[in-house]
């Protein structure tokens, strides 16, 4: 362990010259993941660092600015895998996997994420001293689509797209050639088509 991480009552100290990309680190109760930093050491002043921090539980990115060598408690992230069971009308239902525990989220712990929501669909729930601060989904999905405009022939050369909407309710953007009933991949991240299942 460096000079500068000590370790208090369980929790890791860190300093801002063992800042790297993807360490989590806690600022007024809440987890930051560093997303990028630059040390700078100016002609005239004292040393320091520039980063973009991302609130795990909010997902808001923000920059922030922080003097050489000042020190943080670590936050420790554990990360469950839990499969989506149904929805109650008020909250989606999980189960983790090992303790079979179902645990109720709410939309705002799910973000983005409940668009792309299939029951019996593994998810990683990331927890932070207890509670769940949200879910990572797999990168893509595979859906069937319930409504889109039937495809025309001759239309499939040209590149051209059309609104389709998928089993959970979600809309994205189709080649012509996709019909109501296809199955098709789309990526969670971005809300894009990838191809036809």
């Amino acid at each position: 362990m460096k000079k500068d991480t000590c370790d208090v009552g369980g929790f890791f100290v860190i300093s801002t010259n063992d800042f790297k990309t993807g360490v989590s680190i806690e600022i007024d109760g809440d987890a930051y993941v560093i997303v990028d930093f630059q040390h700078v050491k100016p002609g005239k002043g004292s040393a320091f660092v520039r980063t973009k921090l991302k609130n795990v539980r909010t997902g808001a990115v923000l920059e922030k600015t922080f003097n050489a060598g000042e020190k943080f408690q670590n936050a420790i992230l554990e990360r469950r895998e839990m499969q989506y069971l149904y929805h109650d009308g008020e909250s989606y239902i999980f189960m983790d996997n090992q303790s079979y525990e179902q645990v109720p989220l709410s939309e705002e712990q799910l973000g983005d994420g409940v668009k792309y929501l299939k029951e019996e669909m593994n998810v990683i729930a990331l927890y932070y001293q207890g509670n769940v601060l949200g879910v990572d989904l797999p990168t893509q999905v595979e859906l069937e689509v319930v409504e889109t405009e039937p495809g025309i022939k001759g239309d499939t050369a040209s590149g051209g797209n059309k609104p389709a909407t998928l089993e959970t309710g979600v809309i994205v953007r189709v080649p012509f050639f996709i019909n109501v009933g296809d199955r098709i991949r789309v990526n969670t991240k971005t809300g894009d088509y990838i191809e036809r299942a």
